[in-house]
């Protein structure tokens, strides 16, 4: 499948991707458009809209996208559930949410720096969240 979101990811525009290839469509395709781009575009491709004002896998209250997703597929894993409290923290403007969201977000920031392509942003942060999600799932007792 093919999803859709703006471009110049930062925090929940690639944890979403990550728990998307990892979890919900290992064939997932990514596309980045400016943000007045994307329901056009999705239209045309029949990308998948996330992270997007007003479409379901979006930001709902005061949870982030990561949630919406998690809902949506069904996913239950604890280390999951952990690192969506992360995300959520680091994405919603709340880093004492949770202690590990400053560093995410300051490793985010980091990354788009050094990366501005968004889908190399992607191929190298993957590797931020595989780690995250290993050392959350050694503090769930997996």
């Amino acid at each position: 499948m093919k999803w859709i979101t703006r471009s110049h990811v930062h925090v929940d525009r690639v944890a979403c991707p990550w728990l998307i290839k990892r979890f919900i469509d290992s064939e997932a395709e990514f596309l980045f458009v400016a943000a007045s781009a994307v329901e056009e575009t999705a239209a045309k491709t029949g990308a998948i809209p996330f992270d997007i004002k007003g479409v379901e896998l979006g930001h709902h209250g005061d949870r982030c996208t990561f949630w919406a997703l998690m809902d949506k597929y069904g996913l239950k894993d604890p280390a999951l559930l952990r690192l969506a409290e992360v995300v959520n923290a680091a994405d919603t403007g709340r880093p004492q949410a949770h202690p590990y969201a400053p560093g995410l977000e300051a490793a985010s920031r980091g990354f788009s720096l050094m990366f501005p392509d968004d889908g190399e942003n992607l191929r190298r942060q993957f590797a931020v969240y595989d780690a995250l999600y290993a050392c959350l799932r050694t503090e769930a007792g997996k």
